[in-house]
């Protein structure tokens, strides 16, 4: 398993779902993870990682404001010291038709879903280049985009333009690090459906297109993997550990795509 022992790390929407698996994943690795989310059980995430005898905390953090971004990395900081890992992972989804999406709901997704990740790693960045610099050792950024930021589908098109974003803006990120000697990586992850509560807004809108009820559904949309069935937190959350340690010193740039070969066909 990746090492991540004395790694800073900060998780947005680490309270639950992917989040949370990638909180509790990182520290299981050995992190020290601060959970930020706009969600108050993130502080029961939090409690629950600490009983288990890890080192978490929990900061109220609405990711779409610069000051609270800016809060948040200092909070890191002067808690433990500096901040090595940072996870964009907050995000909103609106399952619609073009026709059916609103202008608010639309620059709803991408003030969270794009300009959450943009002031995010602006906020992180010297944070995290002074801790590279003193450990000799490559700062990790991991974004989550999806599969929908590589291919389009209907019901998507708003959702599918913040993914496509976050996908060039990690590339774009990776290469201004690199350039610029920042011993910072970056690498997005793009999960298929995965099974939380977000996945079973995809079910849902097929049951209210089709008619079929939930274990028909649900059905449909675990035929779309080859694998045959919805994602597993847990496995996005790994691959999350290994883009934040070593194992990856090589990688930076490029998209992981964990969606159990949806996009293979």
């Amino acid at each position: 398993m990746a090492n991540l022992t004395d790694r800073i790390a900060l998780i947005s929407g680490g309270a639950r779902g992917i989040g949370g698996a990638i909180s509790e994943a990182m520290c299981a690795a050995g992190a020290k993870v601060v959970i930020s989310d706009l969600l108050q059980e993130g502080e029961n995430k939090a409690s629950e990682l600490t009983d288990k005898g890890y080192d978490a905390s929990f900061i109220l953090h609405d990711v779409t404001i610069e000051a609270e971004w800016n809060k948040t990395v200092s909070y890191c900081s002067e808690t433990y010291g500096g901040l090595d890992i940072l996870v964009n992972n907050a995000g909103i989804y609106f399952p619609k038709t073009i026709e059916e999406t609103s202008l608010e709901e639309w620059k709803q997704m991408f003030s969270v879903n794009v300009e959450g990740v943009f002031l995010g790693t602006k906020a992180a960045i010297p944070e995290i280049k002074k801790r590279s610099m003193e450990r000799e050792s490559s700062g990790s950024i991991i974004n989550l985009s999806s599969v929908a930021g590589l291919v389009g589908s209907p019901n998507h098109g708003a959702y599918s333009a913040t993914k496509g974003a976050v996908r060039l803006f990690t590339k774009s990120t990776a290469l201004e690090c690199a350039a610029l000697e920042y011993n910072i990586r970056v690498n997005s992850i793009h999960p298929g459906v995965i099974d939380t509560k977000m996945g079973s807004q995809v079910v849902n809108t097929i049951m209210e297109e089709t008619g079929s009820g939930d274990n028909e559904a649900r059905a449909q949309v675990s035929e779309l993997h080859p694998l045959g069935r919805f994602g597993k937190p847990e496995e996005i959350a790994q691959t999350a550990v290994f883009l934040a340690s070593d194992d990856s010193s090589f990688i930076t740039g490029t998209e992981f795509i964990v969606d159990g070969g949806l996009t293979a066909k």
